[in-house]
């Protein structure tokens, strides 16, 4: 696939794997929705990088077990969120996670007029804005998941400098699904889980992780880090858009608006940015996995 379709369509994928994810919630709820996501994308990746556990050095350990963690946990308050706000709203105000990251690591003075767009896109839509109708629980946990969003891409920086993309998001699903895994049955999580529910828990495995993984990895090779950021930037509308065809979820134009600001807020950062991660850019070990 040429890399332009390839990144739109990794998009699509994460954003359809949420869409399909939030549709087990009444069964599973969030948590077992995502220790179901975390334990199959776990065995799916181990299966296809085959990494060598044994041949790993105390130093790649004591980076992938908080990476891993820091996945676990990203997802486990994201998919916390869905359960309270619509998709295109949690993606949103996730998204401030990377873009973060790409601001205040390039100390540009043109980044402040990022972080006022992005901050007063997500003012929009915060609880105390009057009319928004918001669960302000769901926009924490989205938050929050921004912030893990941040810590992820951080802590993947260092380990793609000590392992190859695959055997590290490999071995880094494979501790996440470790914590979350039992966190999950504790909770009950799979208390009623199906043939069917199984099924489609493999259908979110591979539409979150395993397809756009493959699929960033082809546009990675061929296009520029700023194209790619800009393109991962519009992940924002798509989520809306997913949200509003597949789940019905229909945002009120206050709303778009402020998905509309973080956007480009995303994209102005990314076209100003040097030597600091744009929103999404990836080493192949991030990016990815946020949502």
């Amino acid at each position: 696939m040429p890399p332009l379709p390839a990144v739109l369509v990794s998009i699509l994928s994460v954003q359809g794997g949420a869409a399909l994810a939030k549709g087990l919630f009444p069964v599973l709820g969030s948590t077992g929705t995502v220790g179901l996501r975390t334990g199959l994308s776990a065995v799916i990746l181990l299966a296809a990088f085959r990494p060598r556990l044994h041949r790993l050095s105390a130093a790649q350990w004591r980076v992938v077990l908080p990476y891993g963690l820091v996945l676990g946990v990203m997802n486990l308050v994201f998919y916390a969120s869905l359960s309270r706000i619509p998709l295109g709203l949690a993606v949103t105000v996730e998204f401030i996670g990377p873009l973060s990251v790409a601001v205040f690591g390039s100390h540009k003075p043109v980044d402040v007029a990022w972080v006022v767009l992005a901050s007063a896109g997500i003012a929009l839509i915060t609880p105390w804005t009057a009319g928004t109708g918001v669960d302000p629980v769901g926009v924490a946990f989205a938050l929050a998941a921004g912030v893990g969003w941040a810590l992820y891409i951080v802590i993947g920086k260092r380990l793609s400098h000590l392992l190859s993309g695959g055997a590290a998001v490999s071995v880094g699903m494979l501790v996440a699904a470790v914590a979350v895994v039992p966190y999950a049955a504790a909770a009950g999580g799979f208390a009623r889980l199906t043939a069917a529910g199984l099924a489609a828990g493999l259908g979110v495995a591979l539409l979150s992780s395993a397809i756009p993984y493959t699929l960033e990895i082809i546009a990675l090779k061929a296009l520029p880090a700023r194209t790619f950021g800009i393109l991962m930037s519009l992940e924002p509308a798509v989520a809306a858009l997913v949200g509003l065809v597949f789940l019905h979820e229909i945002l009120s134009p206050m709303q778009w608006l402020a998905v509309t600001l973080v956007i480009a807020a995303s994209a102005g950062s990314t076209l100003t940015a040097r030597g600091a991660p744009a929103p999404h850019e990836a080493d192949a070990t991030e990016g990815w996995q946020g949502g």
